[in-house]
């Protein structure tokens, strides 16, 4: 037993850790898409500055270019890098669909090519206006927006590392291209340090992306833990029922509702179960219920349990419902005339009895400190299961209380008094309807 519920235990646990995995996977390739979006509209704002700069004040930028600025020079980086932006894109949108990551090395890869893009355009900068100018200009300075935007890869390393592609790369193109001088080791510390504080900012934009990733995983699991619940505990009682209960948590208030209580049975059921297989049992049973729940999911009512071959249904709680009365009779109409199309056509037919009363209950999570449920309690949910049992007494299908037929007033015209009835627990008579 030990043994069983232990290997249960474990494939729950794992059930909700393929799930978080596949949810925070989606949202780091979905992250990605952004950074991907952000790049080619940061890169065609870019472009579309420059050439208006170009066009406004063009004698302006021939100086600061030294009149070489040539339009292949912005077309031969900007292009083949939104070309690449868009492969990648491209790329992530079928993984996503097909439920696959991308392989770490490809990380890795695109992040070198992108973070190389500045450093082509700096090579071009040096050659068409001097490596003094060029380096003091504003492409070395566009490193800083693939490090800003490399968080949203939610990856320390891979933020580092776009830091560290950038640093060296600088470093690297300053230290080849910049003019000897009379003294080299200043010029080396100058360009050192700059290329330093590229590294500290990717690892800066790699812990803002590991805390944004921490958060997302929290989450996440709690996300999918919820959804995992929501799935195996809807299958016992109802969803919302369930919502109500993770809402609350351990709180163990209850408050008093006036609801409409409808106790439903069938009848002989236990008589016709005793020539039938269990398989045969549980698949009608099933189908009866299916077909049940499924109209009072559509007027506004709960299964709050299921009680053999019956089940207790609430209307009002445990979320407010107008007219209560009116959605519970509306329900039992409607499960009365399916129930008969559905007799005609099986091998297996079966009578219902169903029961309605309207009033008030102590309605919350009720149980022992290890294990609670949410239900009703009251004097209304025992004459409504009285209600149900009298139709035995009276060979009828649906009777319902005085209660609620003075609720559905002119609505129910075609209730017919059985006057005052005597009901087992009670030391009067009480009034009972019967509709059709």
């Amino acid at each position: 037993m030990l043994g069983f519920w232990g290997k249960d235990k474990k494939d729950q646990d794992t059930g909700v850790s393929a799930d978080f995995q596949r949810a925070l996977m989606q949202e780091v390739m979905a992250t990605e898409l952004l950074r991907i979006k952000a790049l080619i509209g940061t890169t065609l704002l870019l472009f579309a500055i420059l050439w208006t700069v170009y066009f406004l004040a063009p004698e302006k930028v021939s100086q600061v270019w030294h009149g070489n600025l040539k339009p292949h020079y912005l077309y031969s980086v900007m292009l083949p890098f939104m070309l690449f932006e868009l492969w990648v894109h491209g790329a992530i949108t079928r993984h996503m669909r097909q439920g696959r990551d991308l392989p770490i090395f490809r990380r890795y890869l695109g992040a070198l090519i992108e973070t190389s893009m500045p450093t082509v355009a700096l090579a071009l900068h040096i050659n068409a206006m001097g490596s003094v100018a060029a380096l003091g200009f504003v492409v070395p300075m566009t490193y800083f927006i693939f490090i800003i935007l490399s968080t949203l890869r939610l990856d320390f390393w891979l933020s580092t590392f776009t830091g560290a592609v950038a640093a060296v790369q600088l470093f690297c193109m300053a230290i080849f291209y910049h003019p000897p001088t009379g003294d080299a080791e200043p010029s080396i510390y100058y360009h050192a340090a700059r290329s330093l504080i590229l590294l500290i900012c990717g690892m800066l934009a790699g812990a803002v992306g590991h805390q944004l990733r921490r958060q997302f995983e929290a989450s996440i699991k709690a996300a999918t833990a919820r959804d995992r619940i929501t799935n195996l505990f809807g299958q016992h009682v109802s969803p919302q029922v369930v919502e109500r209960l993770m809402a609350e948590g351990a709180k163990t208030d209850s408050d008093i509702r006036r609801v409409a209580v409808m106790f439903v049975d069938f009848r002989s059921f236990t008589a016709g179960a005793r020539t039938r297989t269990p398989q045969e049992v549980v698949e009608r049973l099933d189908g009866a219920f299916a077909v049940l729940v499924d109209i009072l999911d559509r007027h506004g009512g709960i299964v709050n349990k299921f009680l053999g071959d019956g089940f207790l249904a609430l209307f009002g709680a445990p979320l407010e419902a107008p007219d209560p009365a009116h959605r519970a009779v509306a329900a039992a109409r409607e499960m009365l005339e399916a129930n008969a199309r559905v007799n005609e056509a099986a091998s297996w037919p079966l009578r219902i009895g169903i029961g309605i009363h309207l009033g008030e209950v102590v309605a919350g999570n009720i149980g022992s400190p290890r294990r609670k449920e949410y239900t009703v309690i009251g004097d209304t949910v025992n004459f409504a299961s009285r209600l149900e049992a009298l139709n035995k007494d009276f060979n009828s299908q649906f009777l319902i209380s005085e209660a609620v037929r003075d609720a559905l007033g002119e609505a129910c015209r075609d209730a017919v008094s059985l006057g005052e009835v005597e009901v087992r627990g009670y030391e009067r008579p009480m009034a009972v309807w019967r509709l059709a």
